[in-house]
């Protein structure tokens, strides 16, 4: 049995690893910090290790796909996150990919 939990982490991983980066991208159409965001995906049902979640949204930052700025107002500075033009886009062609995907398993899915 040890070896089929193993096995499901294991494809569960890779199933959401994809999933956190559109699910960032269209949850930072409005700027957040990283632990706000963190918190909006648990609640969301899509829960995200920080040790996951800062290290994409620096890579997203590099490619482009958000943009970020720094609050100095308040007592403890933050790096406030936003989804770019460019990664408002291609959320957009991952969110028609999926709409596509969801039909075709949902179809496999009644067939078998």
């Amino acid at each position: 049995m040890h070896d089929d939990d193993e096995l499901l982490a294991t494809h569960l991983q890779e199933l959401r690893r994809g999933t956190v980066v559109l699910a960032c991208l269209l949850m930072l159409d409005r700027p957040d910090y990283g632990y706000a965001l963190l918190d909006r995906l648990t609640r969301a049902g899509l829960a995200v290790d920080a040790n996951t979640l800062y290290p994409l949204l620096r890579r997203l930052e590099k490619q482009g796909l958000v943009t970020s700025d720094w609050n100095t107002e308040e007592s403890r500075p933050r790096k406030f996150y936003r989804t770019s033009d460019r990664g408002a886009a291609l959320a957009a062609a991952l969110s028609r990919d999926w709409d596509e995907l969801d039909t075709v398993l949902r179809s496999l899915k009644g067939a078998s």
